[in-house]
């Protein structure tokens, strides 16, 4: 292991988010992997909230990975990268986005700006499909407070009004299964032309 793969955590050594997702690729799924990269190469610039800078910038990990050979998890690390988006906001997105993509429906990409008639972005959503017009927003807990309720009522209804179609999951829907929510996000991309 190399100086560069090494790190310090609260004063503690440990290995750097590079190597320790090459070291997890050894043990775990693709799919696994792809939702630890997701959280660690998030960044947003919206224009509302708090900008996030990426933990681990999208071309530090790929540099990274070129310059390995012959490691245990190599192959499925890199595979994972090549599914890895920049913008997602939680785990459950990522496993939603990539159910989407193993069932043939067309691409969500993470944290789309939604325009408005100035063509100006009026929301960002979770995952959207623009040549559909379709959204899908994942309601975590925090989305249960009152104040967040109504901050969601007025995206709900500037997304319908710009002329999305929006599907609302949350943590009881995927508890429903893939068929449950794949059909609710089919049915809302058919209302936006798709043609299955």
């Amino acid at each position: 292991m190399t100086d560069s793969e090494l790190s310090t955590v609260s004063g503690l050594p440990a290995t750097s988010l590079s190597r320790t997702l090459l070291d997890l690729a050894a043990v775990v799924s693709v799919q696994d992997l792809v939702v630890a990269g997701d959280w660690m190469i998030s960044e947003h610039r919206r224009n509302f909230g708090r900008r996030r800078v990426a933990l681990l910038p999208l071309p530090v990990l790929r540099s990274y990975l070129e310059s390995k050979t012959g490691v245990p998890g190599l192959q499925r690390i890199r595979a994972a990268v090549e599914l890895m988006r920049v913008g997602v906001d939680s785990p459950p997105e990522t496993r939603i986005r990539l159910l989407l993509s193993r069932e043939g429906l067309p691409e969500f990409i993470p944290d789309v700006p939604v325009m408005d008639e100035t063509r100006n972005p009026a929301l960002w959503v979770d995952l959207g499909c623009t040549k559909y017009r379709t959204c899908i927003e994942y309601d975590g807990e925090h989305h249960l407070k009152p104040g967040q309720q109504s901050r969601d009522n007025h995206r709900d209804l500037l997304t319908h009004e710009l002329g999305w179609h929006q599907v609302k999951l949350n943590k009881h829907d995927v508890a429903q299964g893939p068929l449950w929510v794949v059909a609710k996000v089919r049915r809302a991309l058919v209302k936006g032309g798709y043609v299955p």
